[in-house]
């Protein structure tokens, strides 16, 4: 079961952010919280966000639209690693000598 965090949450538990910040990136569409009838909610993958926009933003001093372009990149990154995975999910579903065959292909390329 999927944990939700109300916004007084997520700024106690990152304790870098105010609620001023997490209305901004909200803003920003940096984080994208659900809505409900209490408000806005939180899922733990946006709390571990908040921290990364927090380092992001403290230790580069990144505007808002530096800010957005590099969580996009980061983003990019986290669907590739995922499609990567995929993929070598499949190919060790397949036969021994079909990975071979396979391998061997990469090696050229």
């Amino acid at each position: 079961m999927i944990r939700y965090y109300t916004e007084e949450q997520v700024v106690t538990a990152v304790s870098r952010l105010t609620r001023r910040r997490l209305t901004t990136y909200v803003q920003h569409e940096f984080l994208c919280p659900s809505q409900s009838e209490e408000g806005a909610l939180f899922s733990a993958a946006d709390l571990a966000r908040a921290e990364l926009i927090c380092d992001l933003d403290e230790q580069f001093d990144l505007q808002d639209e530096a800010l957005g372009v590099v969580l996009s990149l980061i983003d990019q990154l986290h669907g590739v690693r995922a499609e990567l995975r995929r993929v070598m999910a499949a190919i060790e579903e397949l036969p021994p000598v079909e990975q071979e065959k396979f391998l061997a292909l990469l090696k050229k390329k």
